[in-house]
């Protein structure tokens, strides 16, 4: 088994070129089997195989870096520099990340899991090389997919200004660029980044400097020699930016690959290697349902079925029910996600009302400064964006949508814990970024039947309202309560004395098993579906104040900025007697691994819950 000769970085170098073929079947076989299991992303590390092989071939790591962009094609990686045990406990709690760390290995150059940032932190790498008078070779790994998200231009723009190497691989798994026009371009590119070509260019350049007129010769032989590459070299739009393109290549053909390589390590300045790969890459099924492959559960690998059928909707099925109806009862309802029309369930109301749908692509902030325009003209956006995302346009929220009033709604998925994807993509922070901003109006459901009633309600309310629900299966009880919603409202469901439980959305359902162990021990308690996070319900506060000696906000946020530290301070404020218990996420990134695991860890499960409760009444 040639993996297994692989136990330490650059250990792919003993390897002999004619097993490369073999080691890329060897590395996709591994790569199935384990994720198999584990679950995780399968489709992007099969289409990468052999890109990451050359880059290891080319390179020498840990001197040399690379930056993956979002990181989650970066299993092949790790198996290279010698993780493969850690394939193990891949995504589990205390083990493998799925993603790039730094803390996990010197070969992890930086921590990734959002997109459309590699080239911003490779350029970083960049600078701090030159001033530090190092010579490693710098390479950040982009997807064509994330170049539709602006960061990444940004970083491009200040690409154009280097005069040292910097070697940027756009990994394109759909052919969104420019198609490969031949042996031209071959030909092109083989001629401008011979180590004698660039000499002669450079040599040149500074002669015509000292000569008169010199500028404006070489700026007339620049605009010719332009015009003439505009016709035949693709990637002249990289070109124009001062950006050197090499490509397309086979990104499945690792000698070509590391040929490419070499040669774009010899340019003196930022240089875009252009890749084709295909996503899914050696197993059928990724290949025909790359978004299921995505991000996937354990499934068959026979079949590509998931493992764990599915029994109940989850909040997103709701979600994506409730879209559709609206979007039939108003013709003003539009729908606008950042390339996440099936991970948000979008994607029945875009085929049933495709003129009403945008996906403007990896490109949060423009997708909530395009959903108030589309407010400012009469419509009625609903942008479906997941928790971890939406914090990348906190700006456009606040300056774009709240300062004018706007009635855009903010379908927040995946608030809360996620789960295996761990610190990049855990959606705790949404409360907090967004209680801060004045105008917001922020609303929690407590089961799938809220979720809808808040959405219906978002609708005819005409102000900025944000609705956050977590990932998974959309709990179904407390079906008999569904008072009618009213802005700044709470619910009260059981009305009793001593403790009072204010929880937020997917916390009520945990408060309703809290509240069970606690009666068991002969303590009564009030329960409250708090509803809305802002505007804060004080009323039911100021109601329950002479009955309840302990209020116990409970939110799965971090607490700084949450709902609790809003209890407290008008607890405080009012001069209630009561004393508040907050429980929440401590103020601290959050591993991957089991929801139900880190929800005991941090201690916001139920039986936490009520020991902590118990706890606290003992004290008093």
């Amino acid at each position: 088994m040639l993996l297994e000769k692989i136990t330490a970085p650059n250990d792919i170098k003993n390897i002999d070129k004619k097993d490369y073929e073999a080691l890329a079947e060897e590395i996709r076989q591994f790569l199935i089997e384990k994720i198999s299991v584990s679950g995780g992303h399968l489709g992007s590390n099969l289409g990468a195989v052999e890109l990451t092989m050359a880059l290891h071939l080319s390179l020498d790591l840990p001197k040399d870096k690379i930056i993956w962009d979002v990181g989650h094609q970066s299993y092949t990686h790790k198996l290279l520099t010698g993780r493969r045990d850690g394939f193990e406990s891949l995504r589990k709690y205390h083990g493998m990340s799925g993603f790039p760390k730094r803390k996990e290995s010197d070969c992890d150059a930086f921590d990734t899991g959002h997109s459309s940032t590699s080239i911003s932190a490779g350029l970083g790498l960049v600078k701090a090389r030159e001033l530090n008078g190092e010579d490693n070779t710098i390479v950040s790994v982009i997807g064509d997919g994330s170049l539709t998200g602006g960061m990444a231009y940004e970083a491009l723009n200040n690409c154009a200004k280097l005069n040292s190497n910097f070697i940027i691989v756009l990994n394109d798994n759909n052919m969104s660029i420019s198609e490969n026009v031949g042996g031209v371009s071959k030909y092109l590119n083989n001629i401008r980044t011979k180590t004698g070509y660039i000499n002669l260019r450079d040599n040149i350049y500074y002669s015509m400097l000292d000569k008169p007129h010199g500028n404006a010769i070489i700026g007339a032989v620049r605009k010719t020699k332009n015009a003439i590459k505009q016709m035949v070299v693709p990637g002249m739009f990289f070109e124009d930016m001062g950006i050197t393109y090499l490509g397309p290549v086979d990104g499945h053909n690792v000698p070509e690959l590391i040929r490419v390589m070499n040669e774009a390590k010899r340019v003196n300045k930022a240089v875009l290697v252009h890749v084709i790969t295909q996503k899914g890459r050696g197993f059928e099924p990724a290949i025909k349902h790359p978004a299921r492959f995505h991000g996937a559960e354990p499934f068959d690998i026979e079949t590509g079925l998931p493992v764990k059928k599915k029994e109940k909707a989850n909040y997103t099925d709701v979600f994506s029910t409730v879209m559709f109806k609206l979007g039939a009862r108003n013709e003003k309802v539009v729908a606008i996600t950042a390339a996440m029309a099936e991970g948000t369930g979008l994607k029945r109301f875009h085929n049933v009302y495709p003129d009403r749908f945008f996906d403007v692509g990896i490109a949060e902030q423009h997708a909530v400064t395009f959903a108030a325009g589309l407010a400012a003209g009469g419509l009625i956006p609903i942008v479906a964006i997941y928790s971890s995302f939406l914090q990348r346009a906190y700006d456009q929220i606040l300056h774009d949508v709240c300062i004018q009033n706007l009635p855009v709604i903010f379908a927040i998925d995946r608030a809360g814990l996620v789960g295996s994807d761990g610190e990049t993509h855990q959606g705790i922070f949404d409360l907090s970024y967004l209680s801060s901003i004045p105008g917001m109006h922020i609303m929690a459901p407590k089961n799938k039947w809220e979720l809808s009633d808040m959405l219906k309600f978002a609708v005819d309310a005409g102000v900025p309202i944000a609705i956050r629900y977590p990932r998974g299966q959309a709990y179904d009880g407390l079906k008999e309560y569904r008072e009618p919603i009213s802005m700044g409202v709470s619910e009260i469901i059981y009305e009793e004395k001593d403790v009072a439980l204010l929880a937020v959305g997917s916390m009520v359902a945990t408060a309703v098993e809290a509240r069970e162990i606690l009666k068991e021990k002969g303590i009564k308690v009030t329960l409250v579906n708090s509803r809305f996070v802002k505007p804060i319900d004080t009323d039911v506060i100021d109601k329950l104040a002479a009955k309840h000696s302990l209020f116990v906000p409970m939110e799965e946020n971090v607490a700084s900025g949450g709902y609790g530290e809003k209890v407290i301070e008008y607890v405080k404020e009012k001069g209630i007697s009561a004393k508040v218990l907050p429980i929440s996420i401590p103020d601290e990134y959050v591993e991957h691994g089991s929801v139900d695991l880190l929800k005991q860890e941090i201690g916001i499960d139920a039986q936490s819950v009520a020991e902590r409760v118990l706890a606290a009444l003992k004290k008093r």
